[in-house]
């Protein structure tokens, strides 16, 4: 079970390490893709910046927390980018008979499908996201606990994504709701949850998972609570467990197209 495992480790790493390589064909592009995905990531930094120079915080945070939710926000999203970028188009596959080249491939179906793309310009956020870590002094636990929640909030973005990609084996237009909420997770991701009350706070940590995935984080990396901390990680790990099974027994449903095309 362990050889297995690894195995299909292996493969997915070669995945990804070749998806981006492939990227890297044309180096200008590449870079350039990068940098103005940081660029563009810092336009909203001075609008920040303004804003807090005029009051001492916004919804409870302080310049320090906002640097610190915009590099989660952005690191996490770029990682989710750079190594399940798939995921993201997941309906489009399921609708149109796509699945039919990861079916007959050896290693998992899901993991075949999820590693078989990356986004340049998404390695932009991951850099822009450390950048802002460093800006905001945190320390060697500071950035420890960064790296951490930037991978569990990737797992959370991944799993919502594929969760709500999977309906499209029962549902035909199951793209226009994955866009829309993983778009508005991301959007929501970039504003102080101190700003949000009642029902619209309900809603993002209890169906939009935003709250888990980079505003419980924040609050762990300003002021350490452990409780809190196995809190994201066991929400992480039900979350994505509860997406693939569904993945799965959506896939059953499948019904694969008249094209028969080989992945190479």
């Amino acid at each position: 079970m362990l050889t297995v495992v690894k195995n299909q480790v292996r493969v997915c790493l070669l995945s990804v390490k070749y998806n981006i390589m492939r990227e890297m064909l044309n180096k200008v592009t590449f870079l350039s893709n990068i940098l103005f995905m940081v660029l563009n990531n810092a336009t909203f930094l001075i609008q920040w910046t303004i804003l807090l120079s005029l009051r001492e915080d916004v919804g409870g945070y302080t310049m320090r927390e906002i640097l610190i939710l915009w590099g989660l926000a952005a690191s996490s999203h770029g990682l989710s980018h750079v190594l399940f970028a798939r995921v993201f188009s997941l309906p489009e596959l399921v609708i149109n008979g796509k699945l039919d080249a990861y079916l007959v491939q050896p290693k998992s179906v899901l993991l075949g499908v999820m590693t078989s793309s990356t986004s340049a310009s998404a390695i932009g956020d991951v850099v822009y996201g450390f950048l802002l870590l460093c800006l905001s002094g945190c320390g060697f636990g500071g950035f420890c606990l960064f790296l951490l929640f930037t991978v569990t909030g990737a797992v959370v973005i991944i799993a919502f994504a594929l969760l709500l990609g999977s309906l499209s084996f029962w549902f035909v237009r199951a793209d226009v709701l994955q866009n829309n909420l993983v778009n508005g997770m991301i959007s929501f991701a970039t504003y102080p949850d101190g700003i949000f009350e009642g029902p619209v706070r309900f809603l993002l940590y209890r169906v939009i998972p935003v709250g888990m995935a980079i505003y419980q984080p924040v609050h762990v990396i300003a002021a350490f609570e452990p409780h809190a901390l196995l809190e994201v990680v066991g929400y992480a790990a039900l979350l994505m467990t509860v997406a693939v099974f569904v993945f799965y027994r959506g896939l059953r449903r499948y019904s694969s197209s008249s094209l028969m095309a080989a992945r190479m």
